[in-house]
C-alpha cells in the first residue's frame, strides 16, 4: 500500500464526511440544520426557485456525493454531484469575497475543488471502486459526470441570477409607501 492511497483515503473520508453532514443538515435537519422545510425557505430567499426542489437536490447532491466519495464508489459521479452543489453555493457567497469569516466562498470553493480533484484523480486502491474493478470509474464516466454536473450547475446558477434580478426589479418598482398603503392627499 502506497502513501498515495492512504492520503486519498484520508481526503475522501474528510471531504466525503463533511459533505454527508452538510447534506444531512438540509435533508434531515441534522447537526442544527433546517431540514427540508427550513432549507426550502432559505433557498427561496437566496433566489433558488422552487425552494423545496432546490433544497432536495442540493441536500441529495451533497449527502449522496459525499457518501460516494467517502466510499470511493462511482467516484466520478460522487465528485461531480458534490462539485455541482458547491458551484452553486460558491456563487451565492461570491459577493462576500473569498474568506468564510466574512461570508465568502472559501468553504464551498474548497469542497468543490476537492470533489473535482477526486473525480478526476480517482479514489486510490483503498476504495470500493478498486474492489469492484472500477466498474463505475471509467474515463468516459468521469467526462460524462463532470459535463452533466457542469451543465446542471450552470443552469441552476443562471436561473438563480434571473430570479434575483426579478426580485430586485420588483422591489424597485414597488411603491415607496408599500402595497396597499393609502397615500395622503
Amino acid at each position: 500500500m502506497a502513501n498515495n492511497d492512504l492520503g486519498l483515503l484520508a481526503l475522501r473520508l474528510g471531504i466525503g464526511g463533511t459533505l454527508i453532514a452538510h447534506g444531512a443538515q438540509k435533508l434531515f435537519g441534522a447537526f442544527g440544520g433546517g431540514g427540508i422545510e427550513g432549507t426550502a425557505g432559505a433557498m427561496h430567499a437566496m433566489g433558488f426557485r422552487p425552494g423545496k426542489r432546490n433544497a432536495v437536490l442540493a441536500g441529495a447532491s451533497e449527502a449522496g456525493g459525499g457518501a460516494l466519495l467517502a466510499l470511493g464508489l462511482a467516484t466520478p459521479v460522487g465528485g461531480a454531484a458534490a462539485a455541482a452543489a458547491m458551484a452553486a453555493a460558491t456563487f451565492v457567497h461570491k459577493p462576500n469575497g473569498f474568506f468564510a469569516t466574512s461570508g465568502g466562498f472559501e468553504y464551498p470553493g474548497v469542497l468543490g475543488l476537492a470533489s473535482v480533484a477526486l473525480a478526476v484523480g480517482g479514489p486510490g486502491r483503498l476504495s470500493l471502486d478498486e474492489a469492484t474493478g472500477h466498474v463505475f470509474n471509467k474515463r468516459w464516466t468521469t467526462a460524462l459526470a463532470l459535463a452533466a454536473a457542469g451543465f446542471g450547475a450552470y443552469t441552476t446558477i443562471k436561473a438563480r441570477e434571473q430570479a434575483v434580478a426579478a426580485d430586485a426589479q420588483e422591489a424597485a418598482d414597488a411603491p415607496a409607501d408599500g402595497p396597499g398603503t393609502p397615500v395622503a392627499s
